[in-house]
């Protein structure tokens, strides 16, 4: 059962397209990466799939639901983890989880069984009543995950989700978001500048370059069609996309990402 599909969706800033009319469908259950350099249009995508920002012509339609028209309905069955911190540090882990379940109208009987149990999840049943400020990169992740799947959302969005965490922490939210797919069956959208992260956790992904899908498929897939022995996944991401890099990253993207890993940790 397709879950999620684009039509033609473009987004226009000025004269410029962030977005050239793309055409992506997922499966439920199904982990999919959108992939690219920066500039792709990855970030806009997912904001646009997130009810964030609204196209300028096409639609995306997730769970029969238009991101055009109806994007109450869609805010209400997506959980969105955005790249930059969401936790609010001044409150605890419990305090955070807390207020998002009543964001999220969960009904106050159940509220505190469903905080403590997505605590427990994420492995942060021990530090519920730590201060947010003093937990690691991973803890705040792991957090913001159980932030945004308290009302158990069918489909999940990822914006860089170890962004800024060093090997072992970013093995430890992998290792929880693909538990998360599986206990709950969820359909998770995740961007990722990292190759391997993209290798272990999609079961597809898409190649963006300059607003358009470069290919799609599975990495196993992917690896194929380059026909090179051994291929990795950055051996796929150069071949899709490096006629169309322009060398560097600008001074403000560059700043971003600095002060994204900071603030994680």
């Amino acid at each position: 059962m397709i879950i999620l599909e684009t039509k033609k969706l473009t987004r226009l800033f000025g004269t410029f397209k962030a977005i050239d009319s793309i055409d992506i469908s997922v499966a439920a259950g199904e982990v999919f990466g959108l992939l690219g350099p920066n500039g792709a249009g990855k970030s806009t995508t997912l904001k646009i799939l997130t009810t964030l920002l609204t196209p300028s012509s096409g639609d995306a339609f997730i769970s029969g639901f238009s991101v055009k028209n109806q994007p109450d309905k869609i805010r209400r069955i997506i959980g969105y983890v955005p790249q930059m911190i969401s936790a609010d540090g001044s409150l605890t882990g419990y305090e955070n989880l807390l207020l998002f379940a009543k964001l999220y109208d969960i009904p106050f009987k159940e509220r505190k069984k469903k905080v403590f149990a997505a605590l427990d999840f994420m492995g942060l049943k021990d530090d519920a009543d730590k201060l947010v400020k003093d937990y690691s990169g991973g803890m705040i992740r792991r957090l913001e995950i159980a932030q945004s799947t308290l009302h158990r959302p069918p489909i999940l969005f990822l914006d860089e989700p170890t962004s800024g965490l060093d090997p072992i922490g970013r093995k430890v939210v992998w290792e929880h978001i693909t538990a998360l797919q599986k206990q709950n069956s969820s359909t998770i959208i995740m961007t990722t500048h990292l190759m391997d992260e993209a290798d272990e956790l999609c079961d597809r992904v898409a190649l963006m370059s300059r607003g358009k899908i470069a290919a799609i498929g599975s990495p196993k897939d992917l690896k194929a069609s380059i026909n090179k022995e051994n291929a990795t996944l950055e051996d796929v991401f150069i071949y899709y996309t490096a006629d169309k890099i322009e060398s560097g990253s600008s001074y403000r993207e560059v700043r971003r990402e600095r002060r994204t890993a900071r603030r994680l940790g």
